[in-house]
């Protein structure tokens, strides 16, 4: 964009989401909404007051200890978001198995390729990590294929595909 600013990943702020960042965030899960809206239509579109409702959810988890949500910035402004949580992703027949879950990531087009991603999905995994978690795994659509792209290249593999059959 003619108006946007160079960016420098040095000028980039990667840190955990703070309360006065949950307008922001909200706004940025409904653009992470639309985005899917465009890929594919039989993806659910955003409610009424939809972000208002995220940030309040959003709101929630800040202070869980199972939860975190990692914002960045670049020049006071919010570009990307990701929130993980620690969670027991198998029915309770098969052996237990603690995952980080990547609940939500999005990154605003302009910042896209400029490795803000990457870092905050970093900085989720660093936080994984030190609460004794070895993997991750997240939903991906199967029509978006620069995210599908985007995490082959940091090592990321299929595992289950999900499908759907309209009744």
């Amino acid at each position: 964009m003619a108006d946007q600013p160079a960016i420098h990943l040095d000028d980039i702020i990667i840190r955990p989401a703070q309360a006065e960042d949950l307008p922001e965030i909200g706004a940025l899960w409904e653009k992470l909404v639309g985005y899917h809206a465009a890929l594919d239509a039989a993806m659910p579109r955003a409610s009424i007051g939809g972000a208002d409702r995220y940030a309040d959810r959003i709101g929630s988890q800040l202070d869980d200890p199972y939860s975190r949500v990692i914002v960045a910035t670049h020049g006071g402004r919010l570009v990307a978001f990701v929130i993980g949580v620690i969670m027991d992703m198998t029915p309770e027949m098969f052996e237990p198995e603690t995952n980080g879950f990547l609940a939500d990531i999005f990154v605003e087009e302009a910042y896209r390729g400029t490795g803000v991603g990457r870092r905050i999905v970093s900085a989720l995994g660093d936080w994984f990590k030190s609460r004794g978690v070895t993997r991750m795994e997240w939903y991906v659509a199967a029509r978006n294929q620069s995210g599908r792209a985007f995490w082959q290249s940091l090592g990321g593999r299929e595992i289950m595909l999900r499908m759907r059959l309209d009744l």
